[in-house]
């Protein structure tokens, strides 16, 4: 039985969500619209969580004037490609996410307390959960037809003194989202094949 025949989707949304996916280094300069990002987030927040925990901030950096705030902040091999980007993402999370148990698991409410006191805990479960909820960020920007350029090359402690100072929003990634451009990649790098990293017990 080969791949395509074991799929769920159609070969062309699995060519679209991961085999023909790239992360881009340029894009046009057509934009993208609040209904797009509306739609990404969306799916974002049906992807499964811990306690149905929703940790993931994000902060859509659109005008010039942010923009050149944002770039400050950015290693020189980012600094343009996110400078002519239609939009970057600032995806953080809240380091008080266990405030709102009652909204997301209203059913156990009381398990805020767990964490009340538990900083560290707090800090592992949003961060591990944010990390998560931003895979799903990024197949969401795909899915609705657009590319990511997802980036970690910042100064976190200045794009969080920029954007976020005094709150409780800590950013861990940069996502540069639009439509591909020529030449926004080169070839694609080797991917370990399954024996490589699959032990079965």
């Amino acid at each position: 039985m080969t791949i395509d025949e074991t799929l769920a989707l159609e070969p062309a949304a699995v060519d679209l969500l991961f085999r023909e996916a790239r992360t881009a280094n340029k894009f046009t300069d057509e934009p993208v619209t609040e209904e797009q990002t509306r739609a990404i987030m969306e799916l974002v927040k049906m992807g499964p969580t811990a306690f149905n925990n929703q940790p993931l901030r994000v902060t859509f950096v659109k005008s010039a004037e942010a923009r050149e705030r944002l770039v400050a902040h950015l290693s020189g091999g980012n600094q343009e490609k996110t400078r002519n980007a239609p939009l970057t993402a600032i995806l953080s999370y809240d380091s008080d996410w266990h405030e709102h148990f009652p909204t997301f698991n209203p059913v156990a409410p009381q398990m805020k307390s767990m964490f009340d006191d538990n900083a560290e805990g707090r800090h592992k479960l949003g961060n591990n959960n944010a990390n998560l909820q931003a895979g799903y960020f990024i197949m969401a920007v795909r899915a609705v037809g657009l590319t990511a350029g997802p980036m970690s090359g910042y100064d976190a402690a200045g794009v969080d003194a920029e954007f976020f100072e005094g709150g409780t929003t800590h950013s861990f990634m940069l996502v540069n989202i639009g439509r591909a451009a020529e030449g926004a990649w080169r070839e694609r790098l080797p991917r370990f094949d399954y024996d490589d990293v699959v032990t079965t017990l």
